[in-house]
């Protein structure tokens, strides 16, 4: 008899789920190579990186709000929050803000009516970039800081989405994301605070709950940029932002979980050690 019209076996649907797995593992092997790499080297290079990978993350987002082919005007935005990265070291935050504004401007004449979400993607990834280039600084600290982030963040999306996966369960939020579970999200939380309680201890002689209280938060903050960035493409009716990267999409599918983050990085190494000790502030207590 044939089997043709049968619902697919339990078996078969397990191995279309983890068909992927490939894919998203060697992409996100060359992701960490390529971010340990610039962490190390700091300065130019590390803030060159960091405007270039977020200048891709807007060229998504004014692909995904004008729904429609890159104009020269859109090219410029994405060249000014690309020199936004790369001036920070020369002239600091101001050359930064000073470019963002002015690419904020431009929006302006490009359109009342996608404005808005042009104008709040030009600012959030202005934002990330000084974010996480004033953390990296001049110093160990720098790559230290980088290392307890990057930690808390993808072991809390690794997790997540085996665990989400291989039990599955009640929807986290449905309406948002209809892949994420309850147990994808508490096993996200579980291994990334784990994990980033241990490279805390191991990389600082803080007090342990203090590493504790932030990788729960930078863990919570990470699944909430995921939620907030799917929000966001469900507003656009699209599915992914991108297809750059194999097994993840686009930039702003992989960078959505550092997006909270790297804000809350910014504003406790700001407000303990100073604009100009970001990371002595986030990690030594």
């Amino acid at each position: 008899m044939s089997d043709q019209g049968k619902a697919p076996s339990e078996a078969s649907t397990k191995r279309r789920n983890w068909a992927d797995i490939g894919p998203r593992l060697a992409s996100a092997a060359v992701l960490i190579a390529l971010t340990a790499t610039a962490l190390y080297l700091g300065s130019y290079f590390f803030s060159g990186i960091v405007g270039a990978v977020y200048a891709g993350a807007y060229r998504e987002w004014e692909g995904m709000v004008s729904r429609a082919p890159l104009t020269p005007a859109g090219m410029v935005l994405i060249g000014l929050i690309a020199l936004s990265g790369l001036v920070y070291p020369l002239v600091g935050f101001l050359g930064s803000v000073v470019l963002v504004c002015i690419a904020c401007a431009i929006a302006l004449g490009m359109g009342r009516e996608q404005f808005v979400w042009r104008a709040g993607g030009l600012i959030l990834f202005g934002v990330l970039i000084a974010g996480a280039v004033s953390m990296r600084g001049d110093t160990m600290a720098g790559v230290l800081a980088g290392v307890y982030l990057g930690t808390v963040v993808w072991m809390t999306d690794s997790a997540a989405f085996f665990t989400g996966r291989q039990i599955g369960g009640e929807k986290l939020a449905p309406g948002i994301s209809p892949s994420k579970t309850w147990s994808g999200a508490l096993g996200g939380l579980a291994l990334g605070t784990g994990a980033g309680l241990l490279v805390w201890t191991l990389l600082t002689d803080s007090p342990w709950w203090i590493g504790l209280l932030l990788s729960i938060a930078i863990s919570i903050l990470g699944q909430l940029g995921d939620l907030s960035e799917s929000a966001v493409k469900r507003h656009f009716r699209i599915k992914d932002s991108g297809d750059l990267i194999p097994g993840h999409g686009g930039l702003m599918d992989r960078l959505d979980s550092l997006t909270f983050g790297i804000i809350l990085i910014f504003v406790v190494g700001t407000l303990h050690g100073g604009f100009g000790s970001v990371a002595e502030g986030l990690l030594y207590w």
